[in-house]
């Protein structure tokens, strides 16, 4: 386990010594920042039957931003290690592949992880300011939140999948990007035509996300 630690380390690190993560970090927290503002001042506008944290994880601002921190973790884990030609190296050294794989799946998955960790700064600011919490229970944050990690290992693997098949970021995260965006609209066309009815149909209309809120 201390030869994975390691590895594990040495990816984590390799992200912050990397500008394409405080692109990704910053982009993510001025579209959720945005998001958060966005739907805080519509709410103020009219009366509505849904709560902040409703709102927000269902808007269209916080899964277009969802989907595509993915492709921009994952693009360089193995491609830019068959491109520098250190994946050689990497493999004969006395560890298990299962522990170079994993590491750099964890890595991803630290990141990931730390990415989320400023949102829950929102809705506490919101306690703080109006006194109010943004859901009716503490389960509604737990549930979103796991319901996040889940879906963000699933979308890591494919992201790393996909950055072995090439040598070029840019292609990985493509590949990435259109089987991610493939599955996830797959789920929304399923939940279109199984779950959407008149009364979810009249919140959409009512809503500037566009996404009916359960």
């Amino acid at each position: 386990m201390r030869k994975f630690y390691t590895l594990l380390s040495r990816e984590v690190r390799g992200y912050f010594h990397s500008p394409i993560a405080y692109i990704v970090l910053i982009f993510f927290l001025i579209v959720s920042g945005i998001d958060f503002y966005f739907q805080v001042s519509f709410m103020n506008q009219r009366q509505v039957q849904y709560t902040i944290q409703e709102a927000f994880f269902n808007s269209v601002f916080f899964w277009f931003a969802f989907v595509l921190i993915f492709p921009l973790i994952t693009m360089r884990l193995f491609a830019e290690e068959f491109k520098l030609g250190t994946i050689e190296p990497l493999t004969t050294v006395p560890v298990r592949d299962w522990q170079v794989v994993l590491s750099k799946f964890f890595g991803a998955l630290v990141f990931y992880v730390i990415l989320w960790i400023p949102t829950v700064l929102y809705f506490w600011i919101f306690l703080k300011i109006t006194n109010q919490p943004a859901a009716h229970s503490g389960g509604a944050y737990w549930g979103s939140y796991l319901m996040l990690l889940l879906l963000g290992m699933f979308y890591l693997s494919i992201g790393c999948f996909t950055s072995v098949l090439t040598r070029n970021q840019i292609i990985a995260a493509i590949i990435s990007f259109c089987a991610i965006t493939l599955l996830f609209f797959l789920g929304l066309v399923q939940f279109i035509i199984l779950d959407v009815t008149p009364t979810t149909h009249c919140d959409a209309d009512a809503h500037p996300s566009g996404i009916p809120i359960p």
